[in-house]
């Protein structure tokens, strides 16, 4: 059996011989590049290929994989909107996508949350430059606050748990309501999540429904001061919408661990490149706003997770088998 890794971070290389070894994959090919129909050549002879989520898996490369005689594909990452799904199963392509621990999302989700209260960036800058003085840096205190969490997921259920030990008063919003998580939150509607809540924190799948949730009519309903809060998918947010509650003094603060149209450019060193995000660029120069290159998912534990999902399920695909990735 052949498999072929695309995308390979060097974090993931000795993993992946690992659990290559475990399933007994003959032939690992690992490669940093982007599976495109130039780099197809790669995957000559495999039986399943594997990415980290960047890659475009479309019609055309759905269909050329097929012909090649690939049985599975498998996404290193939670997400999958860059599959193709309706045309990797008219080609007999499986497709998998990893799953991790909640944990460290949620755990960087309330980082993200104290240092926006805290005034972490500007705090920071001032240090390195022998400024210690005060002015400007009043925070805020969780416990006095009330935090929306709209998605109760893993993620989201998880955060709620770690939030509920602050003694702050938890609202959530979703589709479906878990009991467990009404010990520690009360379930609302949008409407009185974005009206009362003095942090709002996004946890939701991007499905149609969500894209651009959090626009000028979300904002203009949300309090003055309000803390925006976005470890989940970029493109729940209108940026330019954003942007203008931030100039307009209506938001406190935002923090933003990932961004719309962030591929090619998180994960990268661009320094010395021109980047084509203007958005981007331009919001990150504001004291109050915290931006991070789509980092909250890694620890060693996710990592590892995220290879064992993407190598075992291709080779229980190519023996025809169905999947489901245990968390390690």
């Amino acid at each position: 059996m052949k498999l072929t890794a695309y995308e390979v971070r060097k974090d993931e290389e000795n993993k992946m011989r690992r659990y290559a070894e475990k399933c007994g994959v003959e032939e690992l090919v690992m490669t940093e590049l982007l599976l495109t129909e130039e780099t197809l050549d790669l995957a000559e002879g495999a039986s399943g290929v594997t990415t980290l989520g960047q890659s475009v898996i479309n019609e055309t490369i759905c269909r050329k994989l097929h012909e090649m005689g690939v049985k599975g594909y498998s996404t290193r990452s939670v997400g999958y909107n860059h599959v193709d799904l309706e045309a990797a199963k008219r080609y007999g392509i499986r497709v998998s996508n990893a799953s991790y621990s909640p944990h460290g999302v949620a755990e960087y989700t309330v980082m993200m949350m104290l240092m926006s209260l805290r005034k972490y960036k500007p705090a920071l800058y001032r240090i390195n430059v022998n400024d210690y003085s005060l002015d400007g840096l009043v925070g805020g205190e969780l416990c006095q606050m009330t935090v929306g969490i709209i998605g109760t997921g893993k993620i989201g259920e998880t955060v709620i748990r770690n939030l509920s030990g602050f003694g702050c008063r938890i609202f959530a919003h979703d589709i479906y309501e878990k009991e467990e998580v009404k010990k520690y939150a009360s379930y609302q509607d949008l409407d009185t999540i974005y009206r009362e809540c003095d942090i709002i924190s996004l946890h939701t799948p991007l499905m149609d429904s969500t894209y651009h949730m959090i626009n000028s009519d979300a904002i203009e309903k949300m309090k003055k001061n309000v803390i925006l809060v976005n470890c989940a998918r970029g493109e729940l947010m209108d940026i330019e919408s954003v942007i203008r509650g931030v100039e307009d003094e209506k938001i406190g603060a935002v923090a933003l661990d990932v961004f719309e149209n962030e591929n090619g450019i998180y994960h990268h060193d661009r320094k010395t490149d021109i980047i084509k995000n203007r958005e981007m660029a331009y919001l990150r120069q504001f004291p109050n706003v915290i931006m991070t290159q789509h980092m909250a998912f890694y620890t060693r534990q996710a990592v590892d997770s995220m290879v064992k999902c993407g190598i075992e399920s291709l080779a229980a695909f190519a023996g025809d088998k169905d999947y489901f990735c245990r968390l390690v």
